[in-house]
């Protein structure tokens, strides 16, 4: 009996580092899934915030472009109206002739070259004129000033005269075409000709 409880008592020390490793284990086990965790959650975050600064750096970027190429937008309008000015101008010319002076000669070249200038140098400026003559209306860029029927294989809503151009800048409107738009004709077609039988 003796022997007996002897041997219990020396082996219930050994036992009990047993207990104790298995508990540092299961413990050792947990801190890292509790550390993989929380460098899961701060991985996450981290990628959350580099998208959302991308997302920020991207907006500012757009929108210092944005104005950088709209700020001279009310500069651009009031510009495109000496352009018209100039044009009209031209157009109010009376028509080149043999018998004019040289002088009106002289004076309308000088016009039509200062006027290719000033449109060169608005296009360079990224100010563009569009002439939508033959194009289909678009409410967008167009404005319908009258309509008239449609001309013989022109399908309705063509534009079949442009009274003044639009002008862009950098691909935004400006200053939409004023035009005139082709209708469907309300006529019917035409009916045929009496037939004379001639007399028997």
């Amino acid at each position: 009996m003796s022997h007996s409880s002897d041997h219990l008592h020396r082996a219930g020390p050994s036992e009990a580092g047993v207990a104790d490793a298995e508990n540092d284990v299961l413990d050792d086990a947990q801190r890292a899934e509790a550390f993989e965790s929380a460098l899961a959650e701060m991985s996450d975050r981290w990628m959350r915030s580099e998208a959302e600064i991308a997302n920020v750096r991207t907006r500012a970027k757009r929108d210092v472009e944005d104005a950088r190429q709209f700020a001279v937008q009310k500069f651009a309008t009031d510009v495109v109206e000496a352009a018209e000015n100039l044009h009209r101008a031209l157009e109010r010319l009376p028509a080149a002739s043999t018998q004019e002076p040289e002088s009106m000669a002289g004076i309308r070249s000088g016009l039509i070259e200062i006027e290719r200038g000033f449109v060169g140098v608005l296009e360079r400026n990224g100010v563009k004129r569009i002439d939508p003559h033959g194009s289909v209306f678009d409410p967008n860029l167009h404005q319908a000033m009258a309509e008239q029927d449609a001309p013989p294989g022109v399908p309705s809503g063509t534009i079949v005269q442009t009274l003044a151009p639009s002008w862009t800048l950098n691909g935004r409107l400006l200053r939409p075409a004023m035009v005139v738009v082709a209708k469907a004709s309300t006529a019917g077609p035409e009916a045929p000709p009496p037939r004379h039988d001639a007399p028997r």
